[in-house]
């Protein structure tokens, strides 16, 4: 049985901080991190919380990500913003990016957001709340090493690429959050099955030749299964589009690994659209939102995307979160040195 330990989000923080900045990661860095995966853990979403710590830790030391980077904003156009990551933390450039994204949308009612050089932006939920959270309509996508293969293929070509819209309500908190992969669950699932020595559900994964198996480490030397077949390749190329090929980012086919510490600075990218509701029917935007939400509400059984997160974040903030003992004494081993 896992032994586990109930750290309050507060201290959950401050763990994956520390590790961090010992692993060589900037102060400046390490924050943006380490608060999104005390946010990932009270979403409920461990496979992206604590346990990717020790990985970030091992790419900063081994330099497939710069833990002192600085990102680089330009205004290339009147509403469209870029960001050079600088093969650093995305956390960071994406906070910088948002500094002037924000009042920018505001401005000119929608603006843009593309990141190139950057890593693993964790989960892009979290990004798109913070949007929603200041009043925007935030739409996010990240691509990501390949992983799923085309239809008809069995050779990945593109990633899991997750994309994200969150929508803010009258009550100026998100009414409305999705948050899905073209995949039919995030890569980072299986690989925490593969590390616990768990089968996965038939689904998920294809072996090499394009089979279904049941086997985490048979899937993830074969790729990721899409969601709803051709649909979800077709959602992957999407996002490829938007946040690789427009950034100027590293293609799924291009980048290295997220695990393991083969290859460079995987270079992948994201792109974030923020659009200011008052630009289009203003307050009648949240009424609207507010009828379609209640139109789900009000059928028995019925729930949004994102509810799952939303109870789970409600019992963290009072009872904090059960964190896997084997996690904590990989992080706390980090920062002993």
């Amino acid at each position: 049985m896992m032994q586990t330990e109930t750290l309050t989000l507060a201290e959950i923080e401050e763990i994956a901080f520390a590790a961090l900045t010992a692993a060589g990661t900037s102060p400046e860095n390490a924050h943006p991190l380490a608060k999104a995966t005390a946010e990932t853990e009270a979403d409920g979403v461990a496979s992206h919380g604590l346990a990717y710590i020790p990985i970030y830790c091992e790419h900063v030391r081994c330099g497939k990500v710069d833990g002192q980077a600085t990102p680089v904003i330009a205004k290339p156009r009147p509403a469209f913003l870029t960001a050079d990551a600088a093969t650093g933390f995305a956390h960071a450039a994406i906070d910088a990016g948002f500094a002037q994204l924000f009042p920018l949308a505001r401005e000119m009612g929608v603006a843009g957001l593309s990141i190139r050089n950057s890593y693993n932006c964790g989960v892009l939920g979290c990004h798109t709340r913070r949007m929603a959270e200041a009043g925007l309509i935030g739409l996010g996508f990240t691509n990501a090493p390949a992983s799923i293969a085309p239809s008809g293929g069995a050779k990945p070509v593109v990633g899991t690429n997750p994309f994200s819209i969150a929508v803010p309500g009258e009550d100026g908190k998100p009414a409305l959050l999705i948050d899905q992969s073209a995949s039919t669950i995030a890569k980072s699932e299986v690989m925490k099955h593969a590390r616990e020595g768990r089968p996965i559900p038939e689904g998920w994964a294809l072996d090499a030749d394009g089979n279904p198996t049941t086997d985490p480490a048979v899937g993830l030397k074969g790729s990721m299964a899409p969601s709803g077949g051709y649909k979800g390749v077709g959602v992957a190329l999407m996002v490829e589009v938007l946040a690789a090929a427009l950034s100027g980012a590293h293609l799924g086919i291009q980048a290295s690994p997220f695990s393991g510490t083969a290859g460079g600075p995987p270079r992948t990218g994201q792109f974030f659209l923020a659009i200011d509701p008052s630009a289009g029917d203003g307050a009648a935007t949240a009424v609207r939102i507010s009828q379609l939400v209640a139109a789900i509400r009000d059928q028995e059984g019925a729930h949004l995307p994102g509810d799952g997160r939303a109870a789970a974040r409600a019992r963290a903030e009072v009872s904090g979160v059960a964190v896997n003992t084997a996690t904590l004494d990989k992080i706390r081993a980090i920062i002993e040195g």
